[in-house]
């Protein structure tokens, strides 16, 4: 039995029960509102990572909509990019464990995530920077709800330049072409951080514009310009950057949103950002 990563955030990002992870995922996503004709077209995608009472509800429109892509039984592997919050490993982290949550074990594509590394030139084989990081294992409950059995790769970036993304973007597509693996891409990532939910939605809607038009270095530009917190920025690059080397065209967003909808309190939230590029 391959060695496991057991879960570290049940029971506070979310439920620790099978019931009632469920319970709160399914309400999630019937309540997204997402156009077949998007889902059809999307490549990758951007999802938030925070406690699901605040954006679970962002994160039901990323995962309706690859739970409607008409090709989705054919999917072999998913993709997972997530920001390194805790400072621990590697530049870009790499796990061989497959990954446990409340709701059975995510099996790791071992072969994909071993190739992927052997064709980068910062990624390395490394378990630290995910024994205490939240950002990919709070995507998972989503991913067992639409498509369980699915394998995935998981990656934590600590590395979030222009040049990492674009090297993790490459090895991502070549290994992809060399196993014949048909995958999709989700980005972990959350918006600006602690500021009014005006100043915050002023900043990001400039990213999210940039995403929309697929300009990926006006998007990197904007980040330190604006001094836009979003966190996971690097895997947001890599999951454009994977469409667009793939012929998408533009990026949609899904939803937005901020944890003021959940608190009552405007005047400091974190945004949160369901985008699909395609």
């Amino acid at each position: 039995m391959a060695e496991t990563r057991n879960y570290a955030f049940a029971g506070s990002f979310y439920p620790n029960g099978k019931r009632e992870i469920s319970a709160m995922t399914g309400g999630f996503l019937r309540k997204a509102m997402v156009n077949q004709a998007e889902a059809d077209r999307f490549l990758s995608y951007v999802a938030p990572h925070a406690g699901y009472i605040y954006s679970g509800s962002t994160a039901g429109y990323t995962y309706a909509a690859i739970r409607m892509r008409k090709d989705l039984e054919s999917i072999d592997t998913v993709i997972l990019v997530g920001p390194n919050h805790t400072g621990y490993g590697t530049p870009i982290s790499v796990s061989m464990l497959d990954w446990k949550t409340p709701l059975g074990d995510v099996a790791n594509d071992a072969e994909f995530s071993a190739l992927m590394v052997d064709r980068s030139e910062l990624a390395e084989i490394d378990e630290a920077a995910h024994a205490y990081e939240h950002s990919i294992e709070v995507q998972l409950p989503f991913l067992q709800t639409i498509a369980p059995g699915k394998r995935a790769v998981f990656v934590c970036m600590g590395d979030q330049s222009l040049s990492s993304s674009k090297d993790l973007a490459v090895a991502i597509d070549e290994a992809a072409k060399i196993l014949g693996r048909k995958v999709i891409v989700v980005a972990s990532s959350d918006f600006n951080h602690y500021e009014s939910a005006d100043i915050g939605k002023n900043k990001d809607m400039q990213l999210i514009d940039a995403l929309e038009t697929m300009d990926y270095e006006r998007f990197n530009a904007l980040v330190g310009d604006l001094n836009d917190t979003a966190c996971g920025f690097g895997p947001i690059t890599v999951s454009l950057l994977y469409a667009k080397a793939h012929g998408g065209k533009k990026g949609d967003l899904l939803r937005y949103s901020n944890s003021g909808e959940a608190t009552g309190d405007l005047s400091s939230v974190v945004d949160y950002a369901s985008i699909g590029f395609g």
